[in-house]
């Protein structure tokens, strides 16, 4: 009886998120070990299908560095980084392609089918979530530094996605975009799901990670920094304890929430359940990051 109660109680707390954010959309970046480990990736669409289920709108865009770098491998191609980038040549872009857009979504969309969810992934000509234009990188020493077929987002399909998740249809987008020509470009996940989140002004933008949240110290989960604002990002950067690939991941995450977006999670995705333990719970299982 005791069990059942605390079970109870859950619900009950959950309640008021429930009523706060019921039809709203909801981004989820997946990411890391949340996509590797089946019995994570199984927790967080459960997740997924239950978000929707009680009146939450999900959207999902995912990447899939490490299914890529293995179907490289296998057809003896080896990565190649530019500034913590993926060189996208024409042979490197087409296992992209084929790695996100047969393998990830279609098997993201058919887990979620499987659950009991409706899922759709936004990927075809008719179907194009994401447009964008090839990426140059600064080149302090001169010319700008091409990257082949990588791409920034420029325009993100606001109604097609809106109009899929309104009607209880989970959108899962891949992080390619397509150009002016119609051909494929190479996204970084972490600012195409920013800029999805932008567009619709999402209630919430959850980003799951292989790290609790953000960490004073990196090497101690206990160390969690439950809530971040603006100022006190600058802080830690200045201080180091943000560096490095999350520098970018943090800037990213304060265009969101200038464009809109009500507020941002960085989660850990190894963590069953943590997507619902989040957003239906008072104290939360990440950091939260406010303007």
């Amino acid at each position: 009886m005791d069990d059942a109660i605390r079970k109870a109680e859950a619900l009950v707390e959950a309640l008021s998120y429930i009523r706060r954010f019921r039809d709203r959309l909801t981004v989820v970046k997946l990411g890391g070990s949340a996509m590797e480990e089946p019995a994570a990736l199984r927790a967080t669409l459960q997740s997924v299908v239950f978000l929707e289920t009680v009146g939450l709108r999900p959207v999902l865009v995912h990447g899939g560095g490490k299914p890529i770098d293995r179907a490289m491998a296998a057809s003896g191609l080896v990565p190649k980084k530019i500034q913590g980038r993926r060189y996208t040549d024409d042979a490197t872009l087409g296992i992209v392609v084929d790695v996100l857009t047969h393998d990830v979504n279609a098997g993201i969309v058919r887990q979620i089918r499987e659950l009991g969810g409706r899922a759709v992934g936004l990927h075809t000509s008719t179907l194009q979530a994401l447009h964008g234009e090839r990426l140059m990188l600064p080149n302090p020493g001169g010319e700008p530094i091409d990257l082949g077929r990588v791409g920034q987002v420029t325009k993100v399909d606001g109604g097609l996605i809106g109009d899929f998740a309104h009607a209880g249809v989970v959108p899962v987008i891949p992080s390619l975009a397509y150009d002016a020509d119609g051909g494929w470009l190479n996204v970084n996940a972490d600012t195409a799901a920013c800029a999805v989140a932008a567009e619709l002004k999402a209630a919430k933008f959850v980003m799951l990670t292989d790290t609790p949240g953000i960490l004073r110290n990196p090497k101690d989960p206990a160390t969690l920094i439950q809530h971040l604002d603006s100022a006190e990002c600058r802080q830690l950067v200045a201080e180091g304890v943000i560096d490095g690939g999350m520098i970018p991941k943090v800037e990213a995450c304060f265009e969101a929430l200038r464009a809109g977006v009500g507020k941002i999670h960085v989660i850990d995705g190894r963590q069953p359940y943590s997507l619902l333990l989040e957003i239906f719970t008072d104290t939360g299982v990440g950091t939260e990051i406010v303007l």
